[in-house]
């Protein structure tokens, strides 16, 4: 028997939509939503793409309207049309998971392996209100294997699927093992996964020239490595479900082990990171429709200091930061099926999450002692939303979707101290900086409200056009409105999920963004699944109070607030969040295309363009972390048993960049990757090359090298150079 575990992605595909007799009233509607599978990209394709990385936000890398912030082996965040990390809805498994984490190295993506994967979906578009709130950006949303059932009145079912891999650039090795068990109405599934590996290697002749060399002493890095990018993670989940005719009732209980993951953007590394889920959900088919019913528990235990590419002998106990994070959440949808084809849905969630982030004492530096710093305590973080949705078919040729959310939004934090009263302020004292925030109102709370529009035209078999327009809004996280010092650099560059070397304080005074989105496509494409598809999609979107950053304002005897620092061009700086106006644009064209059958095989050819812009109109300058202008071409053979791929990255100069933070710039390159799979009825071999050519390049989304000890500003984060990879699947 074979397990069919594979990375599938469950969207519509527009030249289905085309066909007027086709309803567009789906269980999940993806409406103007990045599809993988536009792009030709078969369950074979994907399982390809699974070969190449144990990090699940690679799957989406080079997507139309997708980039990646750099980060940790396994905890990439993706961005949406310039827009990233919180500004992005992501759902794993119905969960909306938070990173607890001043650097957010624990990602939400993060916590599900690449092997583990049956659907992705990517609303890059204008994002239904069913599907994603306190998000501006977008929403992706990710589903672990389905359990099966045994056919009624058949055998029960037993599936069993082994996964080993090793790829040659940082020694990556690793395994996957599922095993399914089910009945006609009970089903049972266990899904581990497990990937260790070393420092990866820069193409090319990597020289990190951003770190001294008195500093190099005893690191014991060589060649091309790249310091600080080994990692070692582990993943488990039990899944039960019951299924009684229309209902289905499953429970998943998971699991995240990480004992240390690199992160060379970051002056600190992740040396634990556990978390412990549970996942209930219920599903059932009524006369009137669908109900859906969902309650999660997540609670992460996350520990991060320096690994030893970054700690000196002077500081044996380097900086010890500990996080704690609570994330509770409760979701009810229903779809009600209407009088001709039309849906309305109605639905309501609520999430509660707390946090603690405390940095323990550090002797014998004098900076970080006796006392415990407390950067959150208690923080808390609480949504509260319903939603309205209603879907109709006004004739064959035209839909239309128009949905509203209210959501709730109420935080607070309790009262903190620094290290010393000496250095950090005494915090009872009205007059220090700690008794400042100590003394303010905390609490905030704000009432958003989103909507959205969009309708669909299909003239002919050939076309469809969207057109629709969104308002969204995103309240501030924990981070941005409560992190309160400025006492010296150091305590300001460990809140920084941004890679870019700087330091960040908070403010209270923070209000929800509110970003304004108008986007449009138009799809053409051949009656039949194997001709051609072109699809072009631009956007534009004003955002009101972006939440961007400034060079803190000047305060007399302060070591980070200074006049140099306001008006330095380079080097690392201080900043706090403030609320701006910016705006982003762009357009998305994707396209594949059947090239034909012959003694050879099959082939079709494919492409991705993403073009994105950001601009702070408050001040006129560049946002930050915007992916230049980028295409991906790929050719693929199907022949037999045997699948191909030849496939071209190719990313323009970085020159626009945020000079508030002191962006660094990057130069243009391309890459180019191969990869072949050859599949028997129980066994797999996938194998390919990345970076073929072995090229030197700056990741222009990688931020700033620290990689090192005492790294020093001017090096962007280098790219992975040559990779073979491999992995083998059995099947039973």
């Amino acid at each position: 028997m074979t397990i069919k575990i594979s990375v599938a992605v469950v969207a519509f595909a527009m030249s289905q939509l085309a066909h007027a007799e086709q309803s567009l009233l789906i269980d999940e509607v993806v409406v103007n939503a990045t599809s993988l599978s536009s792009l030709g990209l078969d369950k074979k394709s994907l399982q390809r793409k699974s070969n190449n990385t144990s990090d699940t936000a690679k799957l989406l890398d080079f997507q139309p309207g997708v980039s990646l912030y750099g980060a940790g082996g396994v905890s990439s965040m993706p961005a949406i049309h310039g827009m990233a990390d919180d500004r992005v809805r992501i759902k794993v498994d119905g969960m909306d998971l938070v990173s607890a984490c001043a650097n957010h190295m624990n990602s939400p993506l993060s916590y599900i392996d690449p092997s583990n994967l049956e659907g992705v979906k990517v609303f890059a578009g204008i994002t239904p209100v069913s599907v994603g709130g306190d998000s501006i950006g977008g929403t992706i949303q990710v589903k672990s294997s389905a359990l099966e059932f045994a056919e009624a009145g058949g055998k029960p079912l037993t599936k069993a699927e082994l996964t080993a891999f090793y790829r040659s650039n940082n020694q990556a090795q690793g395994a996957h093992v599922s095993v399914a068990l089910a009945g006609e109405s009970v089903s049972m599934r266990y899904n581990a996964s497990t990937v260790q590996a070393k420092n990866y290697l820069a193409g090319g002749d990597f020289k990190p020239a951003g770190v001294s060399t008195g500093s190099l002493a005893n690191v014991h890095l060589s060649g091309n490595e790249v310091g600080s990018s080994q990692y070692q993670s582990t993943n488990q989940s039990l899944a039960f479900g019951i299924r009684l005719e229309k209902h289905l009732v499953e429970l998943t209980l998971g699991s995240q082990n990480i004992p240390y993951q690199g992160f060379p953007n970051q002056y600190m590394d992740m040396l634990k990171n556990d978390s412990q889920q549970i996942n209930l959900n219920y599903t059932g088919q009524y006369g009137w429709g669908k109900l859906q019913a969902r309650a999660y528990d997540e609670h992460t235990i996350h520990y991060m200091n320096s690994l030893e590419a970054k700690l000196t002998s002077a500081q044996a106990l380097g900086m010890p930061m500990d996080t704690d994070g609570k994330n509770t959440g409760l979701v009810f949808k229903g779809d009600i099926e209407l009088a001709g084809q039309d849906v309305l849905r109605l639905g309501s969630e609520y999430q509660r999450y707390r946090l603690n982030d405390w940095w323990s004492a550090a002797p014998p530096s004098m900076m970080m002692t006796p006392n415990i710093f407390w950067n959150i305590n208690n923080g808390q973080r609480d949504r509260l939303a319903i939603f309205a949705e209603w879907e109709t078919r006004w004739s064959p040729q035209w839909v239309s979707q128009l949905g509203l959310r209210n959501e709730t939004v109420t935080m607070n934090a309790g009262t903190v101290q620094g290290y010393s009263s000496m250095l950090y302020g005494n915090p009872s004292s009205p007059n220090s900086q700690p008794g400042v925030f100590n003394a303010a109102d905390r609490q905030r709370q704000d009432n958003n409200v989103d909507f959205t529009f969009l309708t669909r035209y299909t003239p002919n078999e050939h076309k469809t056009i969207e057109i629709g327009f969104a308002q969204k809004t995103r309240s501030p996280n924990l981070h941005e409105r409560f992190v309160w010092s400025t006492a010296n650099s150091m305590v300001m560059r460990m809140n920084n999920w941004f890679g870019d070397g700087n330091g960040y304080v908070g403010n209270l005074n923070l209000k929800p963004e509110v970003a304004r989105t108008l986007s449009s496509s138009v799809n053409w494409h051949s009656s039949d699944t194997d001709g051609f598809e072109v699809k072009m999609s631009p956007y534009y979107t004003l955002v009101e109070n972006y939440i961007d950053a400034e060079r803190c304002k000047v305060v007399t005897g302060s070591k980070t607030c200074t006049a140099a620092n306001l008006s330095a061009s380079s080097g690392f700086v201080n900043l706090q969040f403030i609320n701006q106006t910016a705006q982003l644009y762009g357009t998305d064209i994707s396209a594949q295309l059947a090239l034909g059958e012959g003694k050879y095989g099959k082939f079709s050819a494919n492409g991705v363009l993403n073009y994105v812009q950001g601009k702070n109109l408050t001040t006129g300058n560049n946002l930050y972390h915007i992916m230049p202008l980028n295409v991906k071409l790929g050719l693929e053979q199907n022949v037999g048993n045997w699948s191909n791929t030849l496939e071209v990255r190719l990313v323009s100069a970085k020159t626009n960049v945020s000079t508030v933070r002191n962006e660094l710039q990057t130069s243009a390159y391309g890459l180019l990757n191969v990869s072949s799979s050859y599949e028997w009825k129980q066994l797999r071999l996938d194998m390919g090359v990345e970076n073929l050519l072995d090229k030197l390049y700056d990741d222009p989304m990688g931020g700033s090298y620290l990689g090192q000890r005492t790294a020093n500003y001017g090096m962007s984060v280098p790219g992975m150079g040559r990779s073979i990879n491999t992995s083998v699947t059995l099947k039973f």
